[in-house]
């Protein structure tokens, strides 16, 4: 793949896609707001912060060309992208960001529904301006661009969908491990089930995340710490009880998936937790829809295969200009 100008790509970080300049470590429009810690893995890539509907969603975005918005998964954050941001960005303007509850972002009091999150991802869309966009989401990412491409968002031209997340009434992160599996189950139990959610010991989410991955060396020890140092912001733990008990409520958007009459890939590792009749459920609900398998991956897909990852973007888009 093509080598990063990192001087050059530097140089045109902080100018939008209206040329206008954003606030390094503030909130757009906002320069007295605290600053956002500085990527560990990039400090050369400003980080902001932008309000959406009174919630402080930690971003970045840099390169120039048409508009990537990577959308990550559940208990995580916009660093899982950071083995593909650069190279992407050479070929495109990637924004990524964190949902509310997640990552640097605030953890409203809110009903942690799917429904919440499609509304946080369009109102980020219609915040920044961002225009003729393709998404490219994993997991609970997948199905929010799934979701805004059937209810025809006029800031969405194309969907890059990465094992998403729309099956077991939105258990299927049971099937990661036999942890997860236990988890999961007794986060149900009335009051054991809060308890779990604000302790949340390191080894135990450090072993449930790596239940996301084929490739043993596919989370580095620092991104693992950073995510779960990120779990323990304030209100972050009460997020992700609330997410919890919405579960279904992914399953529930397959019902919407008729209604997409955008370009769709549809990308899963061959490790991924879904299973061949849930893949082709969704290959077979969006009409037009193209299935592409990478071997050797699992759920998250952009820290196991990253150069495949890159490719089936570069691809899409290509297809899009064709």
């Amino acid at each position: 793949m093509a080598r990063i100008d990192h001087a050059h790509t530097a140089k045109a970080l902080g100018v939008s896609q209206s040329g206008e300049v954003l606030l390094r470590g503030g909130t757009e429009g906002s320069a007295g707001a605290a600053a956002p810690p500085p990527l560990s893995w990039a400090p050369d890539i400003p980080v902001h912060y932008v309000s959406v509907d009174g919630t402080r969603i930690r971003y970045l975005v840099v390169g120039s060309g048409p508009p990537l918005v990577l959308l990550h998964t559940l208990r995580t954050q916009l660093d899982m992208f950071q083995k593909v941001i650069r190279e992407l960005a050479t070929r495109f303007r990637v924004y990524a960001l964190d949902y509310p509850g997640h990552g640097h972002s605030d953890a409203p009091d809110a009903d942690y529904s799917a429904e919440f999150f499609v509304a946080s991802v369009e109102g980020f869309l219609d915040r920044l301006k961002i225009e003729n966009a393709v998404l490219a989401g994993e997991s609970i990412g997948g199905t929010i661009a799934l979701l805004l491409a059937a209810r025809r968002n006029p800031r969405v031209r194309g969907v890059m969908a990465v094992n998403p997340y729309d099956y077991d009434r939105g258990l299927g992160l049971r099937r990661s491990s036999a942890l997860a599996n236990l988890f999961i189950g007794m986060s149900g139990v009335p009051l054991i089930g809060g308890a779990i959610g604000r302790v949340q010991p390191y080894a135990a989410v450090k072993r449930i995340l790596q239940g996301g991955v084929y490739r043993r060396d596919a989370f580095t020890s620092a991104l693992l710490r950073e995510l779960y140092l990120a779990g323990t912001e304030p209100g972050h733990s009460r997020a992700f009880m609330q997410l919890v008990r919405h579960w279904p409520s992914w399953e529930d958007a397959r019902a919407e998936y008729g209604n997409i009459a955008l370009p769709v890939l549809l990308l899963y590792g061959d490790h991924d937790w879904s299973r061949d009749a849930e893949r082709e459920a969704d290959h077979r609900a969006i009409a037009g829809s193209r299935i592409r398998i990478v071997k050797n991956a699992g759920h998250f897909l952009a820290l196991d295969a990253p150069s495949e990852f890159v490719r089936a973007v570069v691809d899409f888009e290509a297809g899009l200009l064709a």
